[in-house]
């Protein structure tokens, strides 16, 4: 132990994979933040410290397993020409449960919009985690990989996300906030949601698809949004100048 904290490569290591996870757990945190929103409000911070509580104990468990981790990508049978590990079905039946669940959110925002049916039902503590808990094994299981192709070490792998999910329960409450506050935005982060949906079936498929395509069209998006926000409010403020002259 004392050898790696006097190692530079190590530190490099950290560094990286503390990054990486961070980035790849925006997703999970935006899941999270959107499922728990069915709750009440004063049992969503609770379902979201406890989802993020579960993605790292699973994240620790999986890097402790990394044997068993590295036999999930050996192909257990063959479909129309494809080797289909059972990582391949964990990606692609937890592709398929997101885009239901945001094609599932994206029509009641819509109906609710629309028609104006009244507050959606609040839904059950143990079903949202349940959901959380879900989805967090299929992230975890992909950035678990990732982690483990790019350093030597699960000292430092832990370290990585253990940091890295301190960084995002820090952010949750108020990315969960911001995203509830703005139905645009909300919407925005459903469609993106989407998008790791079709990711995950891909690549369970083996259709690898870069994820800087993805994150840059997370990213121009936002931008896009943002620079609309700033129109609204700007547009807003002129309405209430002209109505107080």
């Amino acid at each position: 132990m004392l050898d790696l904290l006097a190692d530079p490569n190590a530190w490099i290591s950290l560094a990286t994979i503390t990054l990486l996870e961070i980035v790849l757990g925006i997703d999970n945190v935006i899941f999270i933040s959107i499922v728990s929103s069915r709750l009440p409000p004063e049992r969503q911070p609770l379902a979201r410290r406890l989802g993020l509580m579960v993605a790292l104990g699973v994240r620790i468990l999986l890097l402790l397993a990394i044997t068993w981790i590295i036999g999930l990508t050996q192909p257990v049978f063959s479909l129309f020409g494809l080797d289909i590990s059972w990582r391949d079905l964990i990606l692609i039946v937890g592709g398929l449960f997101l885009l239901a669940k945001a094609v599932t959110e994206i029509h009641a925002m819509v109906e609710g919009e629309v028609h104006e049916t009244g507050p959606r039902q609040s839904a059950s503590f143990a079903g949202v985690i349940a959901q959380i808990v879900a989805l967090d094994v299929v992230f975890s299981l992909d950035s678990v990989l990732t982690a483990v192709g790019m350093a030597q070490h699960v000292e430092v792998m832990i370290a990585a996300v253990v940091i890295a999910m301190v960084v995002m329960l820090v952010a949750a409450e108020p990315l969960s906030a911001f995203v509830n506050r703005h139905a645009t935005v909300k919407m925005l982060a459903l469609a993106f949601l989407l998008l790791i949906g079709v990711t995950l079936v891909a690549d369970g498929a083996h259709f690898h698809i870069p994820r800087g395509y993805l994150y840059f069209a997370v990213v121009f998006a936002v931008l896009v949004e943002a620079m609309n926000m700033l129109v609204r409010r700007r547009a807003a403020r002129r309405r209430a100048a002209k109505a107080a002259d």
